[in-house]
């Protein structure tokens, strides 16, 4: 009899890929784990997200060893063994397959589908409900549905200070502006009525030609 028990398998970010080291297709490591040696084992096998538009799109790659240099993680990639197969995994984010039933004892770690679903709180004031998440190079963001429609919330302790899943509860304390418009400032005016324009003649107060404008840049 099969047993039909068995839960899916879901998905945890354990790590990023930020740049290569060296000439032999090492890659150094920004770690999302508290227990790389847990997770970061030789044979270990990571999903890749990565651009469509990357070769590596799609793939999983396996590790060979994890060595650490001042203090810094190193990785050792079956398939990588140069520093150009290195580079072109810069910013690939790294996730693992894990049971949806298991439940990570890592500080601030939460799967996805942990916090899916939770009540988003402001000031006591249940502001939406939390959709999805967007796994970024850079940070991640909650997605939350809100009356007003989906808001982005930068998912980092200074906004999200609270995290309690028992509870069903994301406690967030966003900037002015993050949420709602800010009211725009009255123009002011300094001028009074018996202020003059200058004459059209008036001599300049410098002796420095005027600036002349400059086209736009444009990035490098």
């Amino acid at each position: 009899m099969s047993d039909d028990s068995t839960t899916p398998a879901t998905q945890l970010r354990v790590g990023r890929l930020t740049k290569a080291h060296g000439l032999k297709g090492a890659i150094k490591l920004e770690l999302f784990t508290d227990d790389p040696g847990r997770r970061f084992v030789p044979g270990a096998v990571f999903t890749l997200q990565v651009p469509t538009s990357s070769p590596w799109h799609g793939k999983t790659i396996e590790l060979v060893e994890l060595r650490w240099y001042n203090q810094h993680p190193v990785g050792f990639f079956k398939g990588v063994p140069d520093r150009e197969a290195a580079e072109a995994l810069a910013k690939a984010i790294l996730w693992i397959d894990q049971d949806s039933a298991e439940q990570t004892d890592e500080e601030d770690a939460w799967y996805d589908h942990q916090l899916v679903g939770l009540a988003v709180v402001r000031d006591g004031v249940q502001i939406g409900t939390l959709t999805r998440l967007e796994h970024l190079p850079a940070q991640d963001l909650l997605i939350v549905k809100t009356a007003n429609g989906e808001v982005m919330i930068p998912f980092v302790k200074a906004i999200v200070p609270s995290v309690d899943v028992k509870a069903g509860v994301i406690t967030i304390t966003p900037p002015p502006g993050l949420l709602e418009e800010l009211p725009e400032e009255p123009d002011t005016d300094d001028s009074t009525p018996g202020d003059a324009a200058p004459a059209a003649d008036a001599e300049p107060d410098s002796d420095e030609p005027a600036a002349t404008p400059t086209p736009d840049g444009q990035d490098a």
